[in-house]
């Protein structure tokens, strides 16, 4: 028998799958009760509502980002080591968490009004952060002078990408794979 966290966590997985398939407007908690495999009724035994389910994924995804970018900053590492850093690790999201990470990119604007607000302000500060990383990179000469927003959004952008392409069966590791965006991306803005 699976404890209370295990079954939560398990429904979490669940629910970030079908998120994922049929958007958040299109799974019903009976779809994800029947996914888990117990009874609909049972299933606000372990979470209050789709919202909430939503609000864990999206929050839990997203203090990852931020704990990973925190540790990042905090190393006696050059500039460019820290990004590539910090891409190796959007990159390892996707692929050993890559349902979640859909939901986090795709379906946030499902959030009720008050969490909407706090997502976006998450959000907000981790690109804050994220764009400091380039500019003292550019300030310190490791990185072309360059509008620090393009940069960002750029990154971000070949990044989520990554969620559409990837599958295992394309035969390229996550290793490789983070090192090849990181070279292509790196290259582009390497002093």
């Amino acid at each position: 028998m699976k404890t209370r966290s295990a079954k939560k966590s398990l429904i979490l997985q669940e629910a970030a799958k079908l998120f994922r398939e049929k958007g958040f407007g299109g799974t019903s908690m009976r779809d994800l009760a029947e996914k888990v495999g117990i009874e609909a009724a049972s299933m606000y035994n372990h979470i209050r509502s789709k919202d909430e389910i939503l609000e864990e994924i999206c929050f839990g995804v997203g203090r990852k980002y931020d704990e990973q970018l925190s540790e990042i900053e905090r190393q006696e590492i050059s500039y460019p080591s820290k990004l590539e850093l910090l891409i190796a690790f959007h990159v390892q999201m996707i692929i050993e968490d890559g349902a979640a990470v859909s939901v986090l990119n795709n379906d946030w604007k499902f959030l009720s009004a008050e969490k909407m607000t706090e997502f976006k302000t998450m959000r907000k500060e981790y690109e804050k952060h994220f764009a400091a990383l380039l500019k003292q990179g550019m300030e310190q000469g490791f990185f072309k002078p360059m509008n620090v927003s393009i940069a960002l959004f750029t990154i971000l952008s070949a990044l989520r990408w990554v969620e559409l392409w990837y599958k295992p069966s394309r035969g390229v590791s996550k290793e490789d794979l983070a090192k090849d965006i990181s070279a292509l991306l790196m290259n582009g803005i390497k002093a």
